[in-house]
C-alpha cells in the first residue's frame, strides 16, 4: 500500500510530504484548492507522461517521490528481481524528476528506470480512477472488461478474441479461394514446375562460389603451374638461386664477424630472412605439385556453370540467389497445398470455428457464475451510499451469433430506488447515481484485485445539494506573489467538524455535530 509521497516544486505545490496508514483516507477541500494535483503527481512517478509545465513557476525541476509498502506481494517482488530493481528489504520507493527543459528521469529503489518501468510497476502498485472514469461505466465495453476482471477470466476473453481472428482468417481464406479458385490453380501449376526444374538443379546455398573459384584455377592450371617451377629453381635449385647467394652471404659475414661483432646483428636480421626463404620455397613445391591440368574436369565446371547462369537468367536473378528462389516457391506451395481444394480450407475454418466456440461457452458459463456474485455484493455495497433498497444486475443476453467478445452481450442494470424495475444505467442513473454506482463497482472489483492501493479522484463527481458550500482541509493561499497548495492533517476534533461541514454546509449547527460524531463513532 501507499505509504508516503513527498512532492517538491510540482504545479503549485512547493513542498509536501505525506505519509499515510492503513485503511480509509479521505482528503477534502475547495474546488482548485490542489487535491488532483496530488494525485497528478503521483501518476508522474507511477509512469505517466510529464509535460515541462507541470515543473512550479520559477523552479528548475519538479521532485516527486512515493514509498509503497510491499510486504505480502509477491508479484512485485518477482517483477523487481526480474529487472534487477530490487532494492534492500523492506518498501519500493519510486521517484520521478521532471526538468524545466523537459528532461524526465525515473528512479525505483534508487535505480534508473524507464517509464515503461515505471508504469509496469505502477500496474502491482495502485489504481488510481479519475474523476471523469464513472462515465465510463455507461459504456458497454467498459461493463464487459469490468466484469471479466471481476471473474478473473479477462485472459480467457484475451484469448477467445484471438481465436475469433484466427477463425475470420479461415473463413477469408476460403472465399478467397472459392472466388480465385482459377487462378489458384494456375499459381500452383507454375510454382510446382519452378519447383521441379529448380530442384534439379540441385544448386546448395555456397556452390556458385566454389564453383566459380575451381573454374578461374583450372582455367589458369598451366600458367600456375610453371610459375611454381620458375619460382622453386629460381629461388633455391640453380646455382645462383638466391637461397643459395644468401646462404654464402651469411657464412661469409659469420666468418668476418670475429673481426667486428656488430656483424652479428646484421646475422640477426639475415637469418629469418633465410628460414621464411626456405619455408616460402617448401610451401611453392608443395602448391605445384598439387596442381594438375584436368582438361576433363574443366569442362565439367563449365558445363555446370552454365547450366547455373542459364536458370539464372530464365528466373531474373543472380545465380547464387537461386536456392533463395526455390525456398520461396516450395513456401508458396505449401501454403497453397494447405487450400489445394475448397473442401480442405472449409475443414480448417470448421475447425477454428469449433475451437472459438468452446472458448466462448467456457467464457460464459465462468460470465454467468461471476455476474451473479457481482450483481449481489454491488447491490450491497449500494445500501450505504444514499441508495437504499436500490438493486443492480449484470444482465448477460445471447446474441444470434459469435462475435469476438463471446456469444452474450454484458449490460449493467440499476435501479436507484426500492420498487423501480432495473434499467440500464446509460439512461436511469443521474450525475450523483452514477458516481455514487462506480464507487461501489470499483471497490467491490477492487476486492479481486491484486494492487493493494486503490485511489478516487473526485469520488462525489456529480453529486448535488449543499456539499458544493462545503471547503475542506486542502487549502490554496498565495506567497510571495505565488499561489501554493498545503494539507493539513486533521486530529479527531477537526475531522468531527470537516464531516459537520459535509452534512450541514457551511453553517454548522449542534445537530449536525453530534451527527458527525456519530458517524466517527461508528467508524472507530
Amino acid at each position: 500500500m501507499l505509504r508516503s509521497l513527498a512532492i517538491r516544486d510540482f504545479v503549485i505545490v512547493d513542498r509536501m510530504e505525506l505519509e499515510f496508514s492503513g485503511g480509509f483516507t479521505v482528503l477534502t477541500g475547495e474546488t482548485g484548492a490542489g487535491k488532483s494535483i496530488l494525485i497528478g503527481a503521483l501518476t508522474m512517478v507511477l509512469g505517466e507522461r510529464a509535460d515541462p509545465i507541470v515543473v512550479r513557476g520559477g523552479a528548475e525541476r519538479a521532485d516527486i517521490s512515493a514509498e509503497f509498502d510491499v510486504d505480502g506481494q509477491p508479484g512485485i517482488a518477482h517483477w523487481l528481481a526480474e529487472n534487477e530493481l530490487a532494492g534492500d528489504e523492506g518498501p519500493c520507493l519510486m521517484r520521478r524528476v521532471i526538468e524545466a527543459s523537459g528532461r524526465s528521469r525515473g528512479f525505483i529503489n534508487g535505480r534508473p528506470a524507464t517509464l515503461a518501468q515505471l508504469r509496469e510497476a505502477g500496474e502491482f502498485l495502485a489504481d488510481i480512477h479519475g474523476q471523469h472514469q464513472h462515465q465510463s461505466l455507461a459504456r458497454a465495453a467498459a461493463q464487459r472488461e469490468l466484469l471479466d476482471a471481476y471473474g478473473g477470466h479477462a485472459d480467457s476473453a484475451a484469448k477467445l478474441a484471438s481465436l475469433y481472428r484466427a477463425w475470420q482468417q479461415r473463413r477469408d481464406s476460403r472465399v478467397a479461394f472459392e472466388t480465385n479458385a482459377a487462378a489458384f490453380a494456375a499459381e500452383r501449376d507454375e510454382l510446382e514446375w519452378q519447383a521441379r526444374e529448380l530442384g534439379a538443379l540441385k544448386l546448395s546455398a555456397d556452390e556458385w562460389q566454389s564453383l566459380t573459384a575451381e573454374h578461374t584455377r583450372l582455367a589458369h592450371a598451366a600458367s600456375l603451374i610453371e610459375a611454381a617451377q620458375l619460382g622453386v629453381e629460381a629461388l633455391s635449385e640453380g646455382d645462383a638461386s638466391s637461397l643459395a647467394q644468401l646462404n654464402s652471404i651469411i657464412n661469409r659475414i659469420n666468418h668476418l664477424s670475429e673481426y667486428d661483432s656488430r656483424l652479428k646483428e646484421i646475422l640477426a636480421a639475415l637469418e629469418p630472412a633465410r628460414i621464411q626463404l626456405q619455408d616460402a620455397v617448401h610451401e611453392l613445391a608443395r602448391y605445384g605439385e598439387r596442381l594438375d591440368l584436368d582438361p576433363r574436369r574443366l569442362r565439367e565446371v563449365e558445363q555446370r556453370l552454365d547450366a547455373i547462369h542459364t536458370a539464372a537468367r530464365k528466373y531474373r536473378v543472380q545465380p547464387e540467389a537461386l536456392p533463395e528462389k526455390l525456398a520461396a516457391a516450395q513456401a508458396r506451395l505449401q501454403e497453397l497445398g494447405e487450400g489445394a481444394s475448397a473442401e480442405a480450407l472449409r475443414k480448417l475454418e470448421e475447425e477454428a470455428h469449433a475451437a472459438c466456440i468452446a472458448e466462448a461457452k467456457k467464457l460464459s458459463a465462468a460470465r454467468k457464475k461471476a455476474a451473479r456474485k457481482f450483481s449481489d455484493q454491488v447491490t450491497e455495497a449500494m445500501q450505504t451510499l444514499a441508495m437504499a433498497g436500490g438493486r443492480f444486475e449484470v444482465a448477460l443476453t445471447a446474441l444470434p451469433e459469435i462475435t469476438a467478445h463471446g456469444l452474450e452481450s454484458v449490460e449493467f442494470l440499476v435501479s436507484a430506488h426500492k420498487g423501480m424495475a432495473p434499467q440500464p444505467v446509460a439512461r436511469v442513473a443521474s450525475g450523483g447515481e452514477l458516481s455514487r454506482l462506480s464507487l461501489a463497482v470499483q471497490t467491490v472489483a477492487s476486492r479481486v484485485a491484486q494492487v493493494p492501493t486503490l485511489i478516487f479522484d473526485e469520488v462525489d463527481a456529480g453529486i448535488g445539494g449543499r456539499v458544493a458550500e462545503i471547503v475542506g482541509k486542502v487549502t490554496k493561499g498565495t506567497a510571495n506573489g505565488k499561489v501554493l497548495s498545503k494539507v493539513t492533517v486533521l486530529d479527531k476534533e477537526q475531522r468531527m467538524e470537516e464531516i459537520a461541514r459535509m452534512l450541514g454546509g457551511v453553517k454548522i449547527t449542534e445537530t449536525t455535530r453530534r451527527h458527525a460524531a456519530e458517524m466517527l463513532k461508528g467508524s472507530d
